[in-house]
């Protein structure tokens, strides 16, 4: 039976720890690092995890463990033991080899921390914090912000918002020893090293994905990428990659690599060239004194190019005598187009001075179809053509294998008259080694230095 002494004694004891639950005003994670205990602001603590795959992220602080992808966002790893040159405990055989993680969010940044171990939530009365003293642990006192007892265990605070804060002056610290006295501590850039690391992997993330649209696009498109079309690729991906990660940035199927090849071909493309193309490829066009102009124009589908290109260059060029090669490998397209037949509607006016009416509806005069010789031919092929003032191969050259690209370029090198002109795709471009540009928003042409 309880005498009254007892039943004080231990209503006292009730109401002290009712009084400490009462006083707490200060949460805090705490974990170990080398067998100390540490503590941090719960409530800078996002969450915790375990993870043992890390981005490894080269020529980035040694601290850095990595990038890792958390639900989709890539935040840095940071190993707490590195960062704090504390020796890191040996596994044991066959222990889980899973790393402890502390994720903190700091100033709406992300960041993730490797410790030894996660122990668990403490509350306490801030009151009960004391200043942080060098004998407190093995860590600079710049990223202490106090050390506390609780339950007969000691932790140390670590202050995580000054962690991952970017000095003001980096060339020199100083920090306050117990007494009062200035302690100059050596500088850790730690928000310059992690946001050097993020760039970094951020880098290699995108060049990472480029390298799949790459390979996506030979695969599914025969579209092959070289210095030709690269910083096309470069500003397209810019642009579609806006609020993509992971397996989107890659392309699945060949209505996805048409969907990123939107926009890469040329105006007017498979129809007759408007009148603003038009006059863009005329203002484009170089003096040509010659009697006779050769053109070879690969590519030329069902004729609707070259028709149009042929009554440019019979306006252009009056006095001369164009000679059009007009090539294509789609053997139907190319049977067509000799005798193409047109609604008058449909041509622009620029060529309409060129046509003819018959039974079945207009169709080019015999001047340009004298002008034009329409053949079946793949250009990876021998081709023997004249000396020639013009070549006309808009977006031809991003479909053929890269050596082809070379081969072909180079043909157009040897075959060029000094002073010619080659007009490729409006997002292509040529090496400016052996050409000079004449482009315009519309028009990517060259003109052959000889």
């Amino acid at each position: 039976m309880s005498t009254g002494k007892d039943l004080v004694q231990l209503n006292a004891e009730i109401q002290e720890r009712k009084d400490r639950v009462e006083n707490i005003d200060f949460k805090m994670v705490t974990f170990s690092l080398a067998g100390k205990e540490y503590g941090v602001d719960i409530l800078s603590v996002k969450e915790i995890a375990k993870a043992d795959k890390f981005t490894y992220v080269p020529n980035t602080a040694s601290f850095i463990r990595g990038v890792y992808n958390l639900r989709g966002d890539i935040i840095p790893i940071i190993d707490f033991r590195t960062f704090f040159q504390i020796p890191k405990e040996k596994k044991k055989e066959g222990a889980d080899n899973l790393e402890n993680m502390l994720i903190f969010r700091v100033n709406d940044q992300v960041y993730g921390t490797i410790v030894d171990k996660i122990d668990k939530v403490v509350g306490i009365n801030s009151e009960a914090i004391q200043p942080p003293h060098p004998i407190f642990g093995d860590i600079n006192i710049k990223y202490i912000s106090g050390v506390v007892e609780n339950q007969g265990t000691l932790y140390i605070i670590l202050d995580v918002v000054r962690i991952f804060s970017v000095e003001e002056d980096k060339s020199k610290n100083l920090g306050k020893a117990a007494g009062g006295d200035a302690v100059e501590v050596a500088p850790v850039p730690v928000a310059s090293a992690v946001a050097d690391s993020q760039a970094r992997a951020s880098l290699a993330a995108k060049d990472s994905s480029i390298v799949f649209i790459k390979e996506g696009l030979a695969a599914l498109r025969r579209f092959i990428i070289t210095d030709v079309n690269q910083k096309w690729l470069q500003k397209r991906f810019s642009e579609w990659s806006v609020g993509k990660s992971g397996d989107d940035l890659q392309l699945q199927n060949g209505s996805e690599a048409d969907s990123f090849l939107k926009g890469f071909l040329s105006p007017c493309t498979g129809q007759f060239w408007d009148e603003d193309y038009a006059a863009t490829v005329t203002g484009v066009l170089p003096d040509i004194k010659s009697a006779r102009l050769n053109v070879w124009n690969i590519g030329c589908g069902k004729g609707y190019e070259t028709y149009s290109f042929a009554c440019i260059l019979k306006k252009r060029y009056p006095e001369a005598a164009v000679k059009i090669w007009a090539n294509d490998n789609d053997i139907l397209s190319i049977s067509q187009a000799p005798n193409l037949i047109v609604d008058i509607e449909e041509v622009p006016e620029y060529c309409r001075e060129f046509l003819v009416k018959g039974s079945g509806g207009y169709s080019f005069d015999q001047a340009i179809k004298d002008a034009i010789v329409f053949e079946y031919r793949d250009i990876l092929n021998e081709n023997h053509l004249p000396e020639l003032d013009v070549v006309l191969a808009r977006d031809i050259i991003s479909y053929l294998p890269e050596q082809d690209q070379i081969r072909t370029v180079n043909f157009f090198i040897e075959n060029l008259k000094s002073g010619g002109i080659v007009f490729v795709g409006s997002n292509e471009e040529l090496s400016q080694d052996n050409w000079r540009p004449v482009s315009s928003d519309l028009v990517s042409a060259y003109l052959h230095n000889g």
